[in-house]
């Protein structure tokens, strides 16, 4: 697969994420930033919850990590969280598992 491919799977993967509050796509919203995947399937981007006390800011990172790192032909993810008040706690939780099988 391209990495041109894979980079459109990922952005058809992100607009599936619907908040629940608004009803409208993630990257309809412009949550999601600086969006990169690089040639061995390592994604990174920024994700920018709407306020910094946005109430699905962890659903939605959840989500995020989800829908990307089930795509075929990611190696690893990366979220860097910015404009939100727990950013350092919800990227931790979000980067801890590099496969996103997570534990909790």
């Amino acid at each position: 697969m391209t990495g041109e491919s894979l980079t459109t799977e990922v952005e058809e993967a992100l607009a599936k994420v619907i908040d629940p509050e608004t009803g409208l796509s993630i990257m309809r919203m412009n949550l999601i930033h600086d969006l990169e995947v690089n040639s061995g399937g390592a994604v990174n981007l920024v994700f920018r919850p709407s306020s910094p006390l946005c109430p699905m800011a962890y659903a939605l990172g959840g989500a995020i990590k989800k829908g990307i790192s089930s795509l075929n032909g990611v190696s690893s993810v990366r979220i860097r969280v910015e404009n939100f008040n727990r950013a350092d706690h919800l990227e931790s939780i979000l980067n801890a598992d590099k496969t996103g099988g997570g534990t909790g």
